[in-house]
């Protein structure tokens, strides 16, 4: 997920999707970025292979919406790796636990 939205214009065009609040045409992604239409199909592709966004395609249209849930378990997944700071001297090695035999 983290390699996908890396990319600036993935990353945009998430946006776009999210800010939309309700499904967002091909079409209307298209005209609100400065990118040929062959690159918004790899970048829909890549979010989509992702995980991020459902396609729905009815006919020759598609619209992007963001998967239900995926973000929020993204940041809490993140936010998880988030640690107290530390209390010892950084230049100390970690203490060593003694084995019980």
């Amino acid at each position: 997920m983290l390699k996908a939205l890396a990319d600036p214009r993935r990353y945009e065009l998430l946006e776009r999707i999210a800010k939309a609040g309700c499904p967002l045409g091909c079409a209307q992604a298209l005209e609100a970025l400065p990118i040929s239409a062959a690159t918004l199909s790899h970048h829909v592709k890549e979010l989509e292979t992702a995980g991020l966004i459902e396609v729905r395609r009815e006919g020759k249209f598609a619209y992007l919406s963001l998967k239900a849930g995926v973000l929020k378990a993204l940041a809490a997944n993140l936010a998880a790796l988030d640690t107290e700071s530390c209390t010892r001297d950084a230049r100390q090695p970690p203490p060593v636990e003694k084995q019980q035999n």
